[in-house]
């Protein structure tokens, strides 16, 4: 027997088991709009009087994001970050084309910027792992550092009033318990769909799909047409976060709803003073090639990078081009 839609009655696209809803493919996408804006109120995100930059990577919780984002109405601007990884699949390639369609042929008036790391410090990612890390451990933590140090310069710099990342509810639990399984106290305490710009020289960061299962930011992407690439990026085989996500899965499987309980209990009992965590309030200063703030003596770890290939590269602010 098919399954109904709990408003119309026609046959549902989705069966979401940890809701007890199911949904056909007109209400669907209502609903994913509906609750992403009930997030962004419950958690005090952003509104409609502040400017917001997208993280876009060409995949389907980013783009997803961005385009709820502005089917809601909000001045969200994407930002496009060139790593120049191939992995034998033109994968930073594949993910660029995925953006710049999503611009040209459904959102024409959108502002999507674009930093090309090549372009603008002389070297892709994986040429800088190679020259930094020597062949000892996938680039994953460099590529993090220069994606991190980029999108907080950017929106900082760009006078946005938030960073939006496409991170969902899998992304997020997957954290969580390997932040738990290791006590990352820091983490721990820093964890959460918002966090804030504390101190000058950093944006504040926001999760608007952390209340979302991977599959329901994959069905919203797929009923809505959007176009995005289907690749995992090369280098994300045999990630840890990769097998806590396949633990969770066989837990969710088992008792659903497991992924959704376990995170916003955490957020609640943190939020309640149930659980503390110490903070390390490191004192900053400015780095003294880029300005921006860092806890690490003379410059910092961005600019660390970049030193010995370009040092003159990593004192300007990344080039942007702009599409749209």
């Amino acid at each position: 027997m098919a399954i109904r839609c709990r408003k119309c009655g026609r046959e549902a696209a989705i069966m979401m088991r940890q809701h007890r809803l199911a949904l056909c493919e007109e209400h669907y996408p209502e609903w994913f709009v509906e609750q992403t804006e009930r997030t962004i109120r419950m958690f005090r995100m952003f509104d409609r009087s502040e400017r917001v930059l997208v993280a876009v990577s060409g995949g389907k919780d980013s783009l997803s994001l961005w385009d709820v984002l502005l089917r809601l109405g909000y001045a969200a601007d994407g930002l496009y970050i060139g790593l120049g990884i191939d992995g034998g699949i033109r994968y930073s390639d594949q993910s660029y084309e995925k953006c710049r369609r999503f611009v040209t042929e459904r959102w024409p008036g959108a502002r999507l910027i674009v930093v090309d790391v090549k372009e603008v410090y002389g070297e892709t990612i994986p040429e800088v792992a190679a020259r930094t890390l020597r062949g000892r451990d996938k680039p994953c933590a460099v590529c993090g550092l220069i994606k991190r140090y980029i999108m907080n310069r950017v929106a900082y710099d760009g006078g946005y009033a938030a960073l939006a990342t496409g991170h969902n509810l899998d992304d997020e639990v997957a954290v969580l318990f390997g932040n738990v399984m290791n006590w990352q106290v820091g983490y721990l305490a820093r964890q959460g769909p918002v966090l804030p710009a504390s101190r000058p020289g950093f944006a504040r960061k926001v999760k608007p799909f952390c209340r979302f299962y991977e599959r329901e930011t994959a069905a919203y992407a797929l009923l809505r047409g959007i176009d995005y690439i289907y690749d995992e990026c090369p280098y994300a085989e045999g990630s840890t976060s990769i097998a806590y996500k396949e633990w969770l899965a066989k837990l969710e499987e088992e008792r659903p709803g497991t992924k959704l309980r376990f995170y916003l209990g955490f957020l609640k009992a943190r939020e309640e003073g149930q659980i503390r965590f110490a903070t390390d309030e490191a004192e900053l200063h400015a780095c003294e090639k880029c300005g921006q703030p860092t806890s690490a003596p003379g410059i910092c770890a961005f600019c660390r990078l970049w030193e010995k290939r370009r040092p003159a590269r990593a004192v300007a602010a990344p080039v942007l081009s702009t599409e749209g």
